[in-house]
């Protein structure tokens, strides 16, 4: 299992949930927050770039990783609002640098939205914002995401069954397979076979429509996030990978002022393990400006 040293980990207890986190580094905050199906461990090649010159703060969101697993609370507002209490109440930190792929784009957008003076800039990686105006699922490409809001049936036959179903994943939606090795894959599948995490997982896709709801009625107000945006995709996409392409910087064009973007070649959905060094120059330009 490759990491930083320099990695320490932490646990803090928000109201209903015990958050479990890494810090790293000194300097101005940034906050990175992982997708699904991962944790915090998908950032260590980023840490480890940006932890001379940064204060990282990398958490696992409620429901995965190595924090614990409420039965609800898995719409992005209040899975930010965990994440937002961390940082300011707990660490102290009143303005900092944000990045999220895969599920941790919407949740450090709800972060954004709901505290914009807050964040200095926000990085979106290989998703788009829910209730933006377009298409989250691809039009139904993105198969995954029906089943997953399915009640009980995805639980059921992922039981016992978590590396292959998760291994599928890592494989099919990266241009590079290797990127994610079967060491990386195993730590993953430690924190994802404990008892509920697939279930929290799939609870962040069943409250999608409430996301897209929320965020839809405050773009509707005419707000728009006001702080500098990088939008982040993978190059290639189908059949060989799953990135999302141009499609972030679309999403984020809709729902912020100051927004650029950014396609990485050779690369699929999982942007920070197929192509760390061309999103660390990416982050570091960006914050550094």
């Amino acid at each position: 299992m490759e990491t930083t040293e320099a990695v320490t980990h932490h646990y803090a207890e928000i109201g209903e949930v015990m958050l479990h986190y890494v810090t790293a580094g000194k300097g101005p905050p940034v906050v990175l927050i992982h997708g699904w199906p991962q944790t915090w461990y998908e950032w260590r090649h980023t840490i480890a770039a940006l932890a001379p010159k940064y204060t990282v703060i990398a958490p696992d969101m409620r429901g995965l990783g190595d924090s614990s697993r409420p039965l609800s609370g898995y719409d992005k507002r209040t899975v930010g609002n965990d994440i937002w209490r961390l940082v300011t109440e707990k660490l102290g930190h009143k303005r900092f640098l944000l990045v999220g792929h895969d599920w941790g784009g919407p949740t450090a957008y709800a972060i954004a939205a709901d505290h914009p003076e807050a964040i200095e800039k926000l990085v979106i990686v290989d998703v788009v914002i829910p209730g933006d105006g377009g298409d989250f699922s691809q039009g139904g490409r993105r198969w995954h995401h029906q089943f997953h809001i399915t009640p009980d049936l995805p639980e059921a036959l992922t039981q016992g069954r978590e590396r292959i179903y998760l291994q599928w994943f890592y494989q099919t939606f990266a241009y590079h397979p290797g990127a994610i090795s079967d060491a990386d894959i195993d730590e993953f599948v430690r924190t994802y076979s404990q008892p509920g995490a697939m279930r929290a997982g799939f609870s962040f896709y069943r409250a999608m429509f409430q996301d897209a709801k929320v965020n839809a009625a405050q773009l509707a107000t005419g707000f728009r996030l006001p702080m500098p945006v990088l939008a982040i995709g993978g190059g290639c996409s189908y059949p060989h990978a799953r990135g999302r392409g141009s499609e972030p910087e679309q999403s984020l064009r809709r729902v912020a002022t100051n927004v650029r973007g950014a396609v990485i070649a050779e690369c699929g959905h999982f942007v920070p393990e197929e192509q760390p060094a061309a999103l660390n120059k990416l982050l570091l330009e960006f914050f550094a400006e």
